[in-house]
């Protein structure tokens, strides 16, 4: 099996106090219809070769790095667009649901296409220190339509999920580590499965299709989170096939009082606390 491990960083910066609930809606985020953002030219750069911001929903901050050599981006971005058919890269700001969580416009999306950009990130986080340990509740996730129709259809680089015949065991999948104040594991994760083609019977299989909710909070107050996304459709081990992407929405952190910084370290699959299984018929 191939894994490639992204690297996306969050920092979450909420006043301190237990009852303190911070909701990244996405929606306090103003954009065109039809539109997305996903990075800026006057962050701070790397050598060059790209830049790093940050853009706040809620209490909650996230990363973005722009590479501007390579016209590409990675962390986080967010967007409105609702083309749930298209296939390809040119709609990768699209959740396949179309729209937010209950109807709601905005909702934020993840990529990474390496692991260098978000590492030299990483060397910043002492400066970006937040107030306090946070218990992460979750938040609610789908596929993008990118990827959703390159495992439906395969594409120049991907493999159709299930193969010909519908019978190859198939998954795409995201966990999420906790981290401790020196962002080091906490032996705490959480495993949730994007797509999943492994059952014998095959009519079981799925492909994530709606706002699903993952529930983080048995990982307890962390400094961080780590992502990670594999597939079984692997490359050499440092690629992956299957378009490294999801959709967040609500994502709900609630405080304790506990100083520590808050940072979201992107190598994570997230589990499968409370979800549906469905599948799309291709």
């Amino acid at each position: 099996m191939k894994k490639l491990v992204f690297t996306f960083l969050l920092l979450v910066l909420a006043p301190m106090g237990s009852a303190h609930a911070g909701i990244a809606t996405f929606d306090d985020l103003t954009l065109a219809p039809e539109s997305y953002w996903s990075g800026a030219d006057d962050g701070v750069n790397y050598y060059g070769m790209g830049t790093a911001t940050w853009f706040t929903s809620g209490d909650n901050s996230f990363y973005n790095y722009q590479a501007i050599n390579y016209d590409s981006w990675e962390g986080f971005a967010y967007s409105n667009t609702t083309d749930s058919i298209t296939p390809g890269m040119d709609n990768q700001y699209s959740a396949i649901t179309g729209g937010g969580v209950n109807g709601s416009a905005n909702y934020g999306v993840a990529f990474t296409m390496n692991m260098w950009s978000a590492q030299k990130a990483q060397t910043n986080n002492g400066a970006l220190s937040g107030e306090t340990s946070q218990i992460v509740d979750g938040f609610y996730i789908t596929n993008t339509t990118y990827a959703v129709q390159s495992m439906l259809q395969g594409d120049a680089y991907a493999k159709v999920f299930g193969g010909e015949n519908g019978t190859d065991a198939d998954w795409f999948k995201l966990t999420i580590h906790g981290l401790d104040n020196n962002y080091e594991e906490t032996g705490n994760s959480v495993d949730f499965y994007l797509a999943d083609y492994r059952f014998e019977d095959s009519s079981l299989d799925y492909i994530i299709d709606e706002w699903t909710w993952v529930d983080l909070s048995g990982l307890g107050a962390v400094s961080g989170l780590r992502f990670e996304m594999s597939s079984s459709d692997g490359g050499d081990g440092r690629t992956m096939k299957t378009p490294a992407y999801f959709a967040m929405d609500d994502f709900t952190t609630h405080s304790v009082p506990v100083p520590a910084s808050f940072c979201l370290l992107g190598t994570g699959l997230v589990g499968f606390a409370g979800f549906k299984r469905k599948k799309i018929e291709s």
